[in-house]
């Protein structure tokens, strides 16, 4: 399994990734100051997380995996199954501080080709590093509640399917 660590400190051109930036305002990066850019630092922890981001306009949601997955990691891999739906509530962290409701839609992939963490430099501001896991290890390791849930799917569809 493909998985993403975010950077740790947050880069000087931006406080928050443009993957949770609305389009409108990607162009105009917001940064904390003062006693807030310390304690925002200072909360950053390492996490590891699945590739995901915003559904562009036009772009079916199999369509935004498939792209984050080979924008966030290197690699370009095949649909096999949906696993499910991942719903969840978060404070942005930079700019207005609004709360956000998300859905993200995950998908088992196989790999197809690439090299892992052979990714673009401007995504070094989204991903300090992709790399591979054990899918058996990905439940344990991952950082969020939805996507160790998505991770012992996973598990469980290669198990039952012998052909993986």
């Amino acid at each position: 399994m493909a998985a993403i660590e975010p950077p740790t400190e947050p880069p000087s051109a931006a406080a928050g990734s443009e993957a949770d930036r609305p389009k409108a305002d990607r162009s105009k990066p917001d940064r904390p100051t003062g006693d807030r850019a310390r304690h925002s630092v200072a909360r950053r922890k390492k996490v590891l997380a699945l590739p995901k981001g915003l559904v562009d306009p036009g772009e079916k949601p199999l369509e935004t995996a498939l792209r984050e997955v080979y924008e966030e990691t290197g690699v370009t891999a095949d649909f096999v199954i949906k696993l499910g739906d991942s719903k969840y509530v978060y404070t942005r962290g930079w700019g207005d501080g609004q709360r956000v409701f998300k859905i993200v839609s995950f998908y088992l992939m196989r790999y197809r080709s690439g090299r892992i963490n052979d990714i673009a430099p401007a995504m070094r501001i989204e991903v300090a590093r992709a790399r591979w896991v054990r899918l058996e290890d990905a439940a344990k390791l991952l950082a969020y509640g939805g996507e160790k849930q998505m991770a012992r799917r996973a598990l469980d569809y290669v198990k039952a399917h012998t052909e993986f």
